[in-house]
């Protein structure tokens, strides 16, 4: 006999279905938001990871943090790389793994983003509570944790 879904079990498959649709929204609404800077949704998610990390880390640490594969962040570091977003420090831990940075136009790319996201994002949290929305990331925040390798929920 085939397990059922508990009624949790249910819901959190109906949400799953929802994030994966609103995450190819927001992909979508992001690459026309910032399009006119030369970026796309995944180089400036990138581009965040790097500006809001509290010290240089390596691609693979990056990588880690957002959630997807090395190889794939590791390609749009390189590009960025070779038109001056970004650049590559020596890793003192780790002669391979080097450290990316910012480079001032890198700063000044990712601070144009941002200013195109802030009214877009005022507008789109219109009608949502505070409360509201600390709800629906305590519950991201959970699942995300439940889906970390090295957690136990995850076997």
């Amino acid at each position: 006999m085939t397990e059922k879904w508990t009624a949790e079990g249910e819901a959190v498959t109906a949400l799953i279905l929802d994030v994966f649709r609103l995450n190819g929204r927001l992909i979508s609404a992001g690459d026309r938001l910032v399009a006119d800077l030369g970026l796309t949704s995944a180089r400036w998610q990138v581009l965040g990871a790097l500006a809001n990390a509290e010290r240089p880390e390596s691609v693979a640490w990056h990588a880690r943090t957002m959630g997807h594969h090395r190889q794939g962040v590791q390609r749009i570091v390189n590009d960025l790389e070779k038109e001056g977003i970004v650049e590559f420090h020596p890793n003192p831990h780790h002669k391979r793994a080097h450290l990316v940075l910012l480079t001032p136009k890198g700063k000044k790319l990712f601070d144009s983003a941002i200013a195109l996201q802030t009214p877009w994002v005022n507008s789109l949290s219109r009608g949502l509570s505070l409360e509201d929305i600390a709800t629906a990331k305590k519950v991201i925040d959970r699942l995300k944790a439940h889906l970390e390798p090295e957690s136990e929920n995850a076997r």
